[in-house]
């Protein structure tokens, strides 16, 4: 039997108690972050659903309405959609809860960020590469029971580096433990993303 609600999706055990939810970016699929992930943390569990909103043929895991506009409705909803998911998912494969970390690039860092600010009991901390602010709750939840780390690209043409400041600043005021580090990069990753990412974890 699958978890429900179901998403296409990869699960590989681990030998610790973490389990890390690896979200892929526009166009990627359950198998993209696998390796990134083992990379991160060798002996995590890994579950890396796909996105089920389709653009133009390319997995999503939310609609936008143009670069950087998000249809903030279908948003709430997948990332709740989403979050039912994990929990679902740890109750079938028998990891807890309460030692997830999610890992999400471009799309699936905006899809993670939404699921801190909308359902903050799903995971306790979070690595968010390429990620911007995708809502502003009616009502912030607390988060100082979360960490998270966000990697931005100084040279990001889709990301300006004041997006991800302004992402910094609303997890803080939630109360987050938030660290930045800004690469000399664009929108995609780098060696030093993972490097720093894995010091953090």
């Amino acid at each position: 039997m699958r978890p429900q609600p179901d998403f296409i999706h990869e699960f590989v055990s681990g030998s610790s108690n973490r389990t890390l939810l690896l979200l892929h970016g526009t166009g990627g699929n359950e198998r993209d972050l696998i390796a990134l992930g083992r990379e991160l943390d060798p002996n995590a569990a890994l579950l890396s659903p796909r996105g089920k909103v389709l653009e133009n043929g390319m997995p999503r895991f939310f609609r936008r309405l143009a670069e950087g506009v998000f249809d903030l409705e279908d948003l709430k909803y997948r990332a709740n959609e989403l979050a039912d998911f994990v929990a679902s998912a740890a109750k079938h494969y028998g990891f807890t809860s309460d030692n997830v970390v999610a890992v999400g690039y471009s799309n699936g860092a905006n899809i993670a960020a939404s699921m801190l600010l909308l359902r903050p009991e799903i995971m306790p901390a979070a690595i968010l590469l390429r990620a911007m602010v995708p809502l502003v709750p009616d009502r912030l939840p607390d988060l100082s029971s979360v960490r998270v780390w966000i990697g931005a690209g100084d040279q990001d043409p889709i990301i300006p580096a004041s997006e991800a400041q302004r992402l910094v600043e609303l997890l803080r005021r939630a109360g987050a433990d938030v660290t930045i580090r800004f690469f000399n990069a664009g929108h995609g990753l780098t060696n030093e993303d993972l490097e720093a990412a894995r010091h953090w974890l």
